[in-house]
């Protein structure tokens, strides 16, 4: 998927006013997301990422690599998932979650449905709930 037809998938999912709105929402979600997920799995779903997306994500894993965070992932749950997308987006934090169940949704479009069920196996169930209803299944962990 290229990066305009996921911004505008973005910003009609999250019912957001503009391409601006949109852009910076899925920039919020995919950083956030890269703290949370694996390094590695993060680093994947960059590759599946248009570049100019990727980069958000690569931000994150790289200052992973290089010390200064977990390459394991931050441990977090969707109060604060949900925070820092807000202190991102420069929104309020229920406007941060239909942000993010939107991005969501079209990642779950964008890759591949391996990469999908590996990030949905090791997010929280609580975040895990923003999942588009067939990703969203508890694994039982």
């Amino acid at each position: 998927m290229q990066h305009d037809e996921m911004i505008g998938k973005v910003q009609a999912l999250a019912q957001l006013p503009d391409r601006g709105a949109a852009e910076r929402a899925t920039r919020a979600v995919l950083e956030t997301l890269a703290e949370r997920l694996p390094s590695a799995l993060a680093n994947h779903m960059a590759a599946q990422l248009p570049p100019t997306l990727a980069a958000s994500v690569r931000q994150k894993t790289d200052s992973a690599a290089d010390g200064h965070g977990s390459t394991s992932g931050d441990r977090f749950d969707l109060t604060v998932f949900a925070g820092r997308i807000a202190g991102r987006a420069a929104t309020d934090e229920e406007t941060a979650i239909q942000e993010a169940a939107g991005v969501l949704e079209v990642l779950d479009a964008a890759l591949t449905p391996e990469l999908t069920e590996k990030m949905a196996g090791v997010l929280p169930a609580d975040i895990r709930e923003l999942l588009p209803a067939g990703r969203a299944v508890d694994d039982g962990g």
